[in-house]
């Protein structure tokens, strides 16, 4: 793995935007045959960084060395050919193109002055072959899920020779069986000498497949550690510059005997996507909803919430039915749902942080004055919030579009501390968000079951579904597969059934 001239590396590298000192004179470094993991709380400078070392962006100041010459990336295209590729966090597909139109979207093969679309559908073919992803070539990108989408991206990467290899959050929508398939294809890549820059808020996963880990804060360069010399607490430690307290805060008490706040009876969506779906979820309950890619959990609570028409079955919100009525009318009557994409559904990105986080509360009281929104009360409602997120940097006017990832999913889940709720449904509730941060999230979420709302997590991170909720559902091709509350809540006995096992 050790070699004597880095793969890819930095020397001084500096970004300014204006105003903001984004990257600070940071020094890096990429082996052969490694995968090296940068960390960071949300705004410590990683995605600033590899968007330079991607070709996305060009630095300030100091510059970058391939195979140690100095080298200036016209582009992602440029990076590429050169044999850098990214996998971004925030995904670049066309949604009206198909898997094959945009695994090659910039560089389709010609035949004259014809595409040849034949041999495109051919190495589309071996690519997904080769990374043991079920996705059909001529599919539409528009009518995949997320963690579909995620795998296009991946795959793109490989449609030229690789050397170097960005991840940024790959796992994000993934389960945990589809990142598995996903550290056994990087564990193949570094035996065949490819570098790999990892960058994830998922501690597991670096021990799981990092070599080295270095840390950013504030933008500046803390520290590189070997996988052998860290442990959690040091690392963040090194984030944080102070430590954090255990990341799963203690549950609240069980909901049994409180009033049903949700019911679902025979639920099906247009597709199939969920099938005869009934639960219940009562006040004070944290609800965990867990499957496979494609299983239906997130399909059964759009449903609920409007977003998806049902073709069958009936939705019952305190204890009155509300089956085929409007997202619109839920927020009025303090049902949230937060969903798992949040620049194409969950944020306005050119608009304000402030406009963002107050706008499923502006239909109430609570910021009218007659018939105007109360703009002082909205404006001190949200400086608190942010100051409580530790929203990074605490500017409400800036448009949300200028944030880091994890920034703007708090500022999505800051909904839910502005309105007045009863249920919030939180899709993927901490993607992209930083060790420090997802604890203030899971605290959030037991505080809110302790105040009396109900509160349902879809997530494939499985570990929060076992440390967090009272029961849990596990969803399997649209249909509920088990319950399992109390001691009957294993990693065993849900993983069993993520793939259609019976209960005992």
């Amino acid at each position: 793995m050790v070699a004597s001239v880095p793969l890819l590396a930095t020397r001084n590298l500096t970004k300014d935007y204006p105003g903001v000192r984004a990257l600070d004179g940071v020094d890096f470094d990429l082996r052969a045959g490694e995968v090296h993991a940068l960390l960071g709380e949300n705004g410590a400078g990683k995605s600033t960084l590899i968007s330079m070392l991607s070709g996305a962006a060009a630095p300030s100041a100091g510059h970058i060395e391939r195979d140690g010459q100095a080298v200036a990336f016209s582009s992602v295209h440029d990076a590429r050919d050169r044999g850098v590729s990214a996998v971004f966090q925030e995904f670049s597909l066309i949604p009206q193109m198909t898997v094959e139109e945009n695994m090659f979207l910039g560089a389709e093969h010609r035949r004259g002055i014809f595409l040849d679309r034949a041999e495109m559908r051919r190495e589309t073919e071996r690519i997904l072959s080769e990374l043991a992803f079920d996705l059909k070539p001529g599919r539409k990108v528009r009518d995949m899920s997320r963690a579909e989408q995620q795998m296009v991206e991946i795959a793109k990467a490989f449609r030229s020779e690789l050397s170097v290899l960005i991840l940024d959050e790959p796992t994000a929508s993934l389960t945990s069986h589809e990142a598995e398939q996903l550290f056994r294809l990087a564990d193949d890549l570094t035996t065949r000498g490819v570098g790999i820059i990892y960058i994830t808020h998922r501690m597991e996963e670096i021990f799981r497949i990092g070599d080295r880990i270095t840390v950013l804060r504030d933008g500046r360069y803390v520290d590189t550690v070997g996988i052998d010399e860290a442990d959690e607490d040091r690392l963040v430690e090194l984030m944080t510059g102070s430590g954090v307290g255990a990341t799963f805060p203690a549950g609240a008490a069980a909901a049994s005997g409180q009033e049903e706040i949700l019911r679902l009876d025979g639920v099906s969506t247009h597709g199939g996507g969920a099938r005869d779906v009934s639960l219940s979820i009562r006040r004070g309950e944290i609800i965990g909803l867990a499957g496979l890619v494609g299983s239906g959990k997130s399909e059964a609570m759009r449903a609920a919430f409007g977003a998806l028409p049902i073709s069958a079955g009936r939705v019952f919100y305190k204890g009155e039915e509300v089956t085929g009525r409007s997202p619109g009318d839920a927020i009025g009557n303090g049902f949230l749902y937060l969903p798992a994409d949040r620049r194409e559904e969950g944020l306005l990105m050119v608009r304000p942080v402030r406009e963002n986080m107050s706008l499923a509360s502006l239909g109430g009281e609570r910021f009218r004055r007659g018939i105007f929104v109360d703009r002082a009360w909205e404006r001190r409602v949200v400086a608190e919030t942010s100051e409580c997120l530790n929203l990074s940097p605490n500017r409400p006017e800036m448009t949300v579009d200028r944030l880091s990832g994890g920034n703007q999913q708090k500022v999505m889940l800051a909904r839910s501390l502005i309105c007045d709720i009863d249920l919030v449904i939180l899709d993927e509730p901490t993607v992209g968000v930083d060790v420090g941060t997802r604890h203030a999230i899971y605290r959030f979420i037991v505080d809110l079951a302790e105040g009396g709302a109900a509160v349902v997590i879809v997530s494939s991170d499985l570990s929060e579904i076992l440390n967090l909720a009272d029961r849990a559902y596990v969803f399997h091709r649209g249909h509920i597969q088990a319950e399992f509350c109390g001691g009957d809540l294993t990693e065993e006995n849900v993983l069993a059934r993520f793939f259609g096992k019976e209960s005992a």
